[in-house]
């Protein structure tokens, strides 16, 4: 019979005993799975569907009571930043709307002058109260004046909740196994008349990336002529939601600004050449008058 020394022992003890924990925690977990049935999270993503036209007839209440039209907050002349959130979300929703909110404070863009910004939550049974709540604090974090103005939160009942989110590919689940919505994180830029024109994935939204896409939905109505010439060096990737640097065109760009510079000095050198020549040959008029030539 083969000897086990009592190390031996203790670690085939701790084995047996570890292998009997799996076995249990396995049949476990197994067993409330079938108790619960499985959660279907299968919707639970974003489809990008750009170019897409939001519901504006669709019906929500923002954070005062009030009745309104989704199409009461594209005035034809400014982009739209859309989240699609719920209020009571444990963790998921809290870090779109820190990262938005700190990659709108990144921008030269003010909300309320610039743009709007609409955060829209897609559980219908929350309240303009909870929504009143969440606006005044991120308002009051945001901190640029008007910003109260045009950031708007909004609840509203299933069918116009799943109407825009249909439009704009957003899909959710409830899962009851956890209580909680399953869902996908990222924001939508809207043009001034409501159709989609940039995703922006995950959960971070840097401010370059936010005032690109702003730039981009604005159909070039909001900022400086230097601001247009920097999207030229951009390009937007719509398989990760951002903006990538695109270094042929910005070798384009800079072999332009040289040969520019060039022209310029070559320019610069032909001048000064003449003018000297121009200036020796009036020296020479001047010494053959003082001979009495």
């Amino acid at each position: 019979m083969k000897q086990y020394g009592s190390s031996g022992l203790s670690k085939l003890t701790l084995a047996n005993i570890a292998a009997g924990l799996c076995v249990l925690l396995v049949g476990a977990s197994a067993a409330y799975a079938q108790a619960v049935g499985p959660a279907d999270i299968s919707r639970a993503g974003i489809e990008q569907r750009l170019d897409a036209q939001v519901p504006l007839d669709a019906v929500f209440v923002d954070d005062i009571g009030r009745k309104v039209r989704l199409g009461d907050y594209f005035d034809g002349e400014k982009p739209v930043v859309l989240s699609l959130v719920y209020f009571t979300c444990p963790m998921l929703c809290g870090e779109v709307l820190n990262s938005m909110l700190e990659g709108l404070q990144q921008t030269p863009y003010d909300i309320g002058k610039d743009f709007t910004a609409l955060t829209v939550s897609f559980d219908p049974r929350e309240t303009p109260a909870l929504a009143a709540e969440k606006k005044r604090n991120y308002v009051q974090v945001y901190g640029r004046e008007g910003a109260a103005d045009g950031w708007h939160f909004l609840t509203g009942e299933k069918e116009d909740i799943d109407r825009l989110c249909e439009a704009v590919g957003f899909g959710y689940e409830w899962d009851e196994a956890t209580d909680q919505y399953a869902h996908a994180a990222g924001i939508m830029i809207l043009t001034p008349d409501g159709r989609v024109s940039r995703y922006l994935l995950g959960i971070e939204y840097p401010g370059r990336d936010i005032r690109l896409a702003l730039l981009d939905a604005s159909e070039r109505k909001i900022g400086s002529a230097v601001e247009q010439l920097f999207l030229l060096c951009y390009s937007y990737d719509p398989t990760t939601g951002t903006y990538t640097l695109l270094v042929y065109r910005l070798l384009q760009v800079a072999g332009v600004a040289t040969v520019l510079l060039i022209g310029g000095v070559v320019g610069l050198l032909l001048w000064f050449e003449r003018w000297q020549r121009r200036r020796a040959a009036a020296a020479a008029a001047d010494t053959a008058t003082d001979q009495g030539v």
